[in-house]
């Protein structure tokens, strides 16, 4: 009679192990990326407003050229997670490396798309007369590290589909390090300014892909894995990321329609917006490191011919991302009064966001569920209905956050659109997780 709870008991803590051992270091890599551009506007602010602004402009382009592709991480988890599961490891790696030539074929694309076309990009974004010269020559100098970053992107994903999170936060904390370094010399030992800041990054970014290419080279060769591009292997990499794609700038673009919604309440509104979606953002990467160990672990199931053991593992990340979102949420609250003059001495945005933080709060246990169920999903391989579950949330949230404006709603109403958005997205992949279609077992989908 104590079997099988003991045995049941047993299990979940096997998955809590395996959560926490691919959590914890997921989320440390997480957080230090950002810190590149951080870093890139400490140094550069103190050459001038121009040269900041110029950095302000070139770093959102970059930022969001790469978000756009990482699909290449999340495609990529899931497929060699499977391989792996089957035991197969040499096709695991095999699988990680048509994803990484993927990712230096977009980059090429990407170069080739940007460098003439920086000036025009710059001017469409509105950067001041002042501020453009600079933008361009970041964006232009930052292009060139792309294909390292989409690298650095699908490399992640090979050692996370290995279940291997600790050589990516080593290498994203030895990147920031030598960003910070590179910089520093560049900007004011070299005498070079903003194109100083630039190339360092770059350097920096290239010097992340090589360490990530010498891992899985070591790798293939041990497990007579072929480095050489395959054109198959490649087009199905590339075939299962477009839903992802889908996906990922759906969801960009409700965080733009926010933005813009924002900046119609007011200026007040938009700058209490900004400080509240740098924290929304923040607690997004707690939560997303629970999904990508979910990436890991559900297709590690998958490909082993273990449906059991792929649900059990996604009940108990559930779990885990209620409890988070519920521990997050405390801290939200208590913290408030504490978060917010980091940010601005303003009464009047201090005063629009403080309840806006509230909605925040009591969204996280929501959050905590969707971003679990995103990276179950993922890991499954399930990236079609990932695709069509975000475009129906962005065709429901968008005449919601219109309508706030001319309805006399202010931020709050704002922020409870965006929480009306995560509890869609929240039932989609519930119901999704429900119905089991999701589970589909062997060494691919």
């Amino acid at each position: 009679m104590t079997q099988a709870p003991a045995t049941s008991r047993a299990a979940r803590r096997q998955h809590d192990r395996e959560i926490v051992a691919l959590a914890v270091p997921a989320f440390g890599a997480l957080v230090a990326e950002p810190l590149f551009v951080m870093v890139d506007s400490a140094i550069v602010g103190h050459l001038g407003t121009a040269q900041l602004a110029g950095l302000g402009v070139a770093s959102a382009l970059l930022t969001t050229a790469v978000s756009v592709f990482v699909f290449l991480a999340y495609a990529t988890t899931a497929a060699v997670a499977r391989r792996l599961g089957a035991g197969d490891l040499g096709a695991a790696i095999r699988q990680g490396m048509d994803g990484i030539w993927l990712a230096l074929l977009i980059g090429a694309a990407v170069i080739a798309i940007v460098l003439p076309t920086a000036p025009s990009i710059v001017e469409l974004f509105g950067a001041s007369d002042t501020a453009a010269p600079y933008a361009i020559t970041y964006l232009r100098i930052s292009a060139l590290g792309i294909p390292a970053m989409l690298v650095v992107l699908a490399a992640t994903g090979v050692l996370r589909g290995l279940q291997d999170t600790k050589t990516p936060l080593y290498v994203a904390v030895g990147g920031f390090i030598a960003n910070g370094a590179l910089n520093i010399g560049l900007v004011y030992g070299a005498g070079l300014g903003i194109a100083g800041s630039a190339w360092g990054t770059v350097i920096a970014q290239c010097g992340m892909a090589l360490v990530y290419l010498a891992v899985v080279v070591r790798g293939a060769r041990k497990h007579g894995a072929s480095l050489r591009p395959n054109t198959a292997g490649i087009k199905a990499s590339a075939q299962a990321g477009v839903p992802l794609l889908v996906r990922t700038l759906s969801l960009r673009a409700i965080l733009m329609i926010a933005t813009a919604v924002a900046a119609r309440l007011g200026d007040a509104d938009i700058a209490a917006h900004q400080i509240i979606l740098s924290l929304w953002s923040l607690l997004a990467f707690a939560l997303d490191a629970i999904a990508i160990a979910g990436q890991a672990i559900i297709g590690r199931y998958l490909g082993a011919d273990d449906p059991q053991g792929a649900r059990a593992a996604c009940r108990r990340m559930v779990e885990w991302g209620i409890a988070a979102g519920v521990v997050l949420a405390l801290l939200v609250v208590v913290s408030r009064p504490l978060f917010l003059p980091l940010f601005t001495s303003d009464s009047v945005v201090k005063g629009a966001a403080l309840p806006a933080l509230l909605m925040v709060a009591f969204s996280q246990p929501i959050c905590g569920v969707v971003f679990v169920l995103d990276g179950v999903l993922m890991g499954a391989g399930d990236g079609p209905y990932l695709a069509w579950a975000m475009v129906l949330t962005l065709v429901i949230f968008t005449p919601v956050a219109l309508l706030i404006p001319v309805l006399g709603g202010g931020l709050t109403a704002l922020w409870g659109a965006m929480t009306l958005m995560m509890t869609v997205r929240m039932l989609t992949l519930w119901l999704r997780a429900r119905s089991g279609r999701w589970i589909v077992t062997g060494a691919t989908r």
